[in-house]
């Protein structure tokens, strides 16, 4: 730790929460600067709370901290407060471990979680005293680099980086960190040149885009030769046999997710048809149960959390559940640690293994049927039927709930009246379930609790939705006033609770989630205008972002309402997520028909993924 802060005290009593800014916290990993040959800063653009909260960085944190050589600290974007006072005192931003300016860094690695978040991304490149644009960037600037589920469509960021990483962070670093040391001397943009022909690694300056008249893409290509055409992401195929924190860094102060995280395993079963990580990390590899135990019992000797999570996109599709919720319980029992078990289905069993973990009177169920109507659950391909929720609510009801949380979407492709008068008339008949199922004497309170939530539907990359129009912003509001006007018909409207979301910052993360790189004009107006937590309701200004667009020429119709044909060529063609075009359009064509597919256990569906050579790919097939 630097004997001195980048913050004074007198600033540090200033602001809220300072000890979002001050380090050393349990776990950290501080190096001797004069033995370490490269140091990294890990950023995730958002305020401290969420950013701690976040698997991904506390893996590859853990990872580069492995290496001998190398430090890897962390950053956030400061708060309003603390980002007034850097920007009127000339304060350059700094890594957390060490306080050090982070312009002095080899590396800025940028975490691309949520397209709201991209005007952060500018935040925090002008707090660091940083060009915002990489071809302005000096032989003294850190290599800017970003990576996760944003980086599967990175155009409207392209200008802002030097590198994006696709896929899963652990397979390429070593490799980019030994060309970064061999390529001392010889310059930046040579560097980024030989980077550019690195498996999984997209350098945006060695490639151009060609527009038709109507705006949309006539060619991308690769500018030098031996640069790639197409980029493949990395992915882990033994995910048990790679890094994990198992000493993860504990904050000082409350964070969003206040917990240990397990992550049992990666990708998903399910073929959601709207859910874009459901495509990007096929095939579904799940991490070996001994390999789950010891962690576990390392990260509980570790940290001080008294709460323990399973991390998955469907838990309850993890093969080894039972054994593992058993060894769980009898470990955290001794140890007063709670178990939270997210991203279950609710059928028996894990409705039986809740009854186990959870204090019953303080919980609450979370159903997300996603849809109204059977019709619009088959196109969604959700795989989940009325009967399904109905019974599940039933045995939740007789286990002692009383308390349920349902999730939906508006605007879903093909959606009717009908469809959105479904939500209500759902939620009608889960409250419903509960009259009938649970005796008037064991009823707490009397009354039972359904929050209905509807989000707004944004089509993703690399889904079969990738094509679909988005709903405007007034078409979002109407249909949320026809849901909430359906429930206050309902016999048991009383006992339904609805909220919604807000409608206008959806189309806007319609149109940052399928840009191009026209965008990256309208990104940097928005920031020059003074936008940044965006994805906070009450900074973000939807005004200002239809005036860069208009500015720049651009429109949020031709980005988020208009369909796109099929043989458009898309923002982000360019990249070979596993799944290929071909199924996409598929399962397109049959969510138009309302046509269900099974789910990859029950029988291949022929996405793409199986090259990878491993997964669920090949168990299912019973090698």
């Amino acid at each position: 730790m630097s004997e001195k802060l980048a913050l004074t005290e007198d600033i540090l009593m200033k602001i809220e929460k300072p000890e979002r800014y001050i380090g050393n916290e349990v776990n950290s990993v501080v190096k001797d600067k004069s033995r370490v040959k490269l140091r990294f800063a890990m950023c995730f653009p958002d305020v401290y709370e969420i950013g701690m909260s976040h698997l991904g960085i506390q893996i590859l944190y853990d990872m580069f901290n492995s290496m001998e050589d190398v430090w890897c600290e962390r950053v956030y974007s400061p708060w309003v407060d603390l980002d007034a006072v850097m920007r009127e005192q000339h304060i350059p931003l700094f890594a957390l471990e060490s306080q050090d300016p982070i312009k002095e860094f080899d590396f800025l690695g940028i975490t691309l979680q949520y397209e709201m978040c991209y005007t952060n991304i500018l935040q925090v490149l002008d707090l660091a005293q940083i060009p915002i644009n990489a071809v302005d960037r000096g032989e003294d600037c850190p290599i800017v680099i970003g990576g996760g589920p944003c980086a599967y469509n990175p155009e409207p960021l392209a200008d802002f980086f030097d590198i994006f990483y696709i896929g899963e962070g652990e397979t390429r670093y070593h490799d980019l960190l030994s060309l970064y040391k061999e390529c001392k001397g010889l310059g930046r943009v040579e560097f980024l040149r030989r980077a550019a022909k690195l498996p999984g690694l997209y350098v945006p300056r060695f490639y151009d885009v060609r527009y038709k008249e109507d705006g949309t893409i006539e060619r991308f290509y690769p500018l030098e030769e031996g640069i790639p055409a197409v980029i493949q992401k990395e992915i882990v195929m033994d995910v048990s046999d790679t890094y994990y924190p198992t000493k993860p860094v504990i904050p000082f102060i409350k964070v969003t997710q206040d917990r240990l995280v397990l992550e049992i395993q990666r990708g998903c079963i399910r073929g959601c048809r709207f859910c874009q990580a459901g495509q990007l990390y096929r095939p579904v590899r799940e991490r070996d149960l001994e390999t789950l135990k010891k962690y576990a019992l390392e990260m509980l000797e570790t940290t001080g959390y008294e709460e323990i999570s399973l991390s998955s996109l469907s838990s309850s599709d993890y093969s080894r559940l039972p054994e593992l919720v058993d060894f769980l319980i009898e470990e955290c029992s001794k140890r007063h640690v709670n178990i939270s078990l997210p991203s279950l289905r609710i059928d028996a069993f894990s409705l039986d293994v809740m009854s186990k973990v959870q204090d019953v009177k303080k919980s609450s169920l979370t159903f997300a049927p996603e849809a109204g109507s059977q019709r619009l659950r088959n196109v969604i391909n959700k795989g989940l039927t009325e009967e399904d929720i109905l019974k599940g609510a039933a045995l939740a009801f007789e286990g002692g709930w009383s308390r349920v949380k349902l999730y939906f979407m508006l605007g879903l492709p093909t959606e009717t009246p009908e469809d959105i008068r479904g939500i209500a008339e759902l939620s009608n008949k889960i409250a419903a379930t509960y009259f009938d199922t649970v005796p008037k004497e064991r009823r707490a309170g009397g009354r039972v609790q359904i929050v209905a939530s509807t989000s707004f539907f944004v089509p993703k990359p690399f889904t079969p939705f990738q094509w679909a129009g988005q709903c405007t912003k007034e078409d979002f509001l109407d249909k949320a006033y026809q849901t909430r006007t359906a429930i206050s018909e309902q016999l048991n409207q009383k006992s339904i609770k609805y909220n919604w979301h807000e409608a206008d910052a959806s189309v806007m993360e319609g149109v940052l989630a399928r840009g191009d790189r026209r965008l990256c004009q309208v990104i940097r107006k928005v920031y020059e205008k003074g936008g940044f937590y965006d994805a906070w309701g009450e900074y973000y200004d939807n005004d200002r972002w239809l005036e860069a667009l208009a500015e720049c020429g651009l429109s949020a119709d031709f980005y988020a309402h208009r369909e796109r044909p099929l043989d458009e060529i898309l923002p982000w063609d360019f990249i070979d997520c596993g799944v290929t075009k071909e199924f996409l359009k598929r399962e397109w064509e049959k969510a138009k028909r309302e046509e269900v597919s099974e789910n990859c256990r029950q029988k291949c569906q022929g996405c793409g993924a199986a090259k990878f050579g491993g997964g669920i790919c090949f168990q299912a097939k019973g090698e």
